[in-house]
C-alpha cells in the first residue's frame, strides 16, 4: 500500500495536501469537515495587519470627538487585542478539533511591533507560523532590494519571539527569486510558500468603476509556480517548499512533487469543488504511485526537478520555439 506520509516544517503529516489560509479555515467546523476529507495539515485564515489598521483608521475618522489624544490609543489597543483573541480562540479550539497540524498565518505589510503577537500564536498551541507578506513599491525613488530586506526584516523579527517553524509565503515579482529564497533561509525560514495570489484590480466598463478581477485561481495558473519548484529546490538545500496557485486536481500535486515540492498547498479548488477534492486527490496520488510502484513520497519527490532531469535548460527557456517553429 502506497505511504503518503511526509513532512513539512519539520512536522510530520498523513498527507502532502495543505489547506491554504482563507475562508474555508477560519472556522472549526469548517476545519473539523477538511480534516474529516483527510487533508495533512491546515493553515488558518490570517490574522491581516492592514485590516486591523484599516479599522483603526475608519474609526478614528468616525469620532466626534477627538480632544482626548490617548483615545487613538486606547482603539488601537482594542481593536487588535479584540481580533488577537479571536484568533488565539481559533487557534485552541482547532488544535481541539483535530489531529493534523494546525499552522497559524499572519497577513503583515510591515515589520512592526505588533509582530511579537507570534509569540502568542505559538503559546495557544500553533504548531507553525506561516507569514503572508506583501508590499506595493509605488515609490520611484525607492531603492531597489528594499521589497526583499521588509521579507527579511519581518522573518526575523517574528523568529525572535517564536521557537516553533515559520515558512514565508511571497508572490512571483522578485527579481531574484532564488537569492530570496537563499536569503530567507539564512534568516530563519523553514519552509517557503511560492506562490501567492495577490488582490489584483480590474475595470468594470458597465459603471466606469476599478473592481476586482477574478478571485479564483485556475489549472492553467500551475505554470507559475511549477518552473520555480523546480528551480528552488535545486538550488537551496534544507528548505521545505509549499507549491500553491493554480493546484485543482491530483495531477497538478503530483507534478509539483516530482518538481520537488514538500506540499502542496489547495485554496481555489477547495472553493470551487468542496472539500471531497481532498479524497478526490488523494486517491489520485495513490493511483499513480501504485502505476509507478512508489512506495512512498520520497520514491518521486524532486525526480524532474532542475539538477535531476538530463536537460535542466528545459526549466529555464522561456520563449516557444520548438512549438512555433513548425507553424506558418
Amino acid at each position: 500500500m502506497a505511504n503518503l506520509e511526509t513532512t513539512y516544517l519539520g512536522l510530520k503529516l498523513k498527507n502532502p495536501l495543505v489547506a491554504a489560509s482563507s475562508g474555508l479555515t477560519s472556522s472549526v467546523e469548517k476545519i473539523k469537515e477538511l480534516a474529516k476529507a483527510g487533508i495533512g495539515a491546515i493553515v488558518l485564515k490570517s490574522i491581516f495587519e492592514e485590516q486591523i489598521n484599516n479599522e483603526v483608521s475608519s474609526m478614528l475618522k468616525n469620532q466626534s470627538n477627538n480632544t482626548y489624544p490617548e483615545a487613538e490609543d486606547y482603539i488601537k489597543n482594542y481593536l487588535r487585542n479584540n481580533t488577537m483573541v479571536k484568533h488565539l480562540e481559533l487557534i485552541k479550539k482547532a488544535k481541539e478539533a483535530v489531529d493534523v497540524p494546525v499552522i497559524a498565518s499572519i497577513n503583515c505589510v510591515s515589520s512592526a511591533e505588533w509582530t511579537t503577537f507570534a509569540k502568542e500564536f505559538e503559546e495557544a498551541g500553533a504548531d507553525a507560523i506561516e507569514l503572508n507578506v506583501f508590499y506595493l513599491p509605488t515609490d520611484r525613488n525607492e531603492k531597489p532590494g528594499i521589497v526583499e530586506q521588509l521579507y527579511v526584516d519581518v522573518l526575523r523579527k517574528v523568529k525572535m519571539e517564536v521557537s516553533i517553524p515559520v515558512s514565508v509565503k511571497f508572490g512571483v515579482h522578485h527579481s531574484n527569486i532564488i537569492g530570496m529564497a537563499d536569503k530567507l533561509k539564512a534568516s530563519g525560514a523553514a519552509g517557503i510558500v511560492m506562490f501567492n495570489r495577490f488582490y489584483e484590480p480590474d475595470i468594470n466598463l458597465e459603471t466606469l468603476e476599478l473592481t476586482s478581477s477574478e478571485v479564483f485561481s485556475s489549472p492553467a495558473d500551475l505554470r507559475r509556480s511549477l518552473r520555480w519548484v523546480g528551480i528552488v529546490s535545486s538550488a537551496v538545500n534544507q528548505l521545505d517548499i509549499a507549491a500553491s496557485t493554480g493546484i485543482h486536481n491530483g495531477d497538478a500535486v503530483i507534478k509539483q512533487l516530482l518538481a520537488g515540492a514538500q506540499v502542496a498547498q489547495l485554496c481555489s479548488t477547495l472553493y470551487i469543488n468542496g472539500s471531497k477534492t481532498v479524497t478526490t486527490m488523494l486517491e489520485e496520488l495513490t493511483t499513480f504511485m501504485k502505476k509507478w510502484n512508489f512506495k512512498k513520497i520520497e520514491d518521486f519527490r524532486g525526480r524532474l526537478s532542475y539538477k535531476n532531469i538530463p536537460d535542466p535548460l528545459m526549466y529555464e527557456r522561456s520563449q516557444f520555439m520548438k512549438y512555433f517553429s513548425g507553424r506558418r
